[in-house]
């Protein structure tokens, strides 16, 4: 039962560069595989990191990813399977459940804490997406908003695939 995730861009551009992702450990110990992030940007700027956390161990993921920091960037989690409880250093707290996105705009700087806790069999999957803030708003003030799952648009594409749309508009939808 794998998923399959379509990135659909409004121009088509040339294949520059394929890789394998890579396992690694971050946070306080979860094992997570890289797809990219590896220090150069040069073909997935303003693309930074893309982490798939994909576990059936809860020793794998439990230990999350305790306060730390971040600065310049925004990050994009997408949860498809169990929940994450967050909090950051502005007073937010939040729990995210399976179709839940969140989108933090680190800007000027933040800290902030993602604990997965699974779901009821064990299971933890989602993905993170770091995007680099343009220079012009690197010192913005720090925000994010949780996005449910039911508040996401879906529709289904010509060729059946179901669209998510997180932001922004695909074909008029």
């Amino acid at each position: 039962n794998k998923n399959i995730f379509k990135i659909v861009m409004m121009t088509i551009r040339p294949i520059k560069q394929t890789s394998l992702s890579q396992a690694v450990i971050e946070g306080a110990g979860v094992k997570l595989d890289r797809a990219f992030g590896f220090g150069n940007t040069k073909y997935s700027d303003p693309f930074l990191l893309l982490d798939d956390f994909r576990n059936n161990k809860s020793s794998d993921y439990i230990n999350g990813f305790p306060w730390h920091p971040h600065r310049g960037i925004e990050t994009i989690t997408y949860i498809l399977k169990g929940t994450v409880e967050h909090q950051d250093s502005l007073g937010n707290i939040g729990n995210l459940k399976s179709g839940d996105v969140q989108w933090m705009t680190a800007g000027s700087g933040i800290l902030h804490q993602e604990m997965p806790k699974g779901n009821n069999k064990g299971e933890m999957h989602g993905f993170q997406l770091w995007s680099n803030l343009p220079s012009s708003l690197k010192m913005t003030p720090p925000r994010y908003q949780d996005v449910c799952s039911k508040e996401i648009k879906e529709i289904k594409d010509d060729d059946g695939s179901l669209i998510r749309i997180i932001v922004g508009n695909y074909r008029g939808y």
